[in-house]
């Protein structure tokens, strides 16, 4: 269905939206689209790093809790 509408048909949408809402309205709505973009943006990036950081607590964690499990007898030799 809304693969017919064409450039004419999404200009003609744009006026229609444009004097129903104004131009001031638009505006402030796209500004807080812009907002929404920018918060989501900062919340993934939040989120990635979170992850990071979790996994290189547990690499660490790990890593200090290794046991050594060489034989007394190899240990002398060293």
């Amino acid at each position: 269905m809304l693969n017919n509408i064409g450039l004419p048909g999404l200009l003609l949408i744009a006026v229609v939206v444009l004097v129903l809402f104004g131009r001031g309205k638009i505006s402030s709505l796209m500004g807080e689209v812009g907002k929404g973009i920018t918060a989501f943006k900062k919340g993934v990036s939040d989120g990635t790093k979170e992850l990071e950081d979790q996994e290189a607590a547990e690499e660490d964690q790990a890593a200090e809790t290794a046991k050594d499990v060489t034989p007394a007898s190899e240990k002398d030799k060293a």
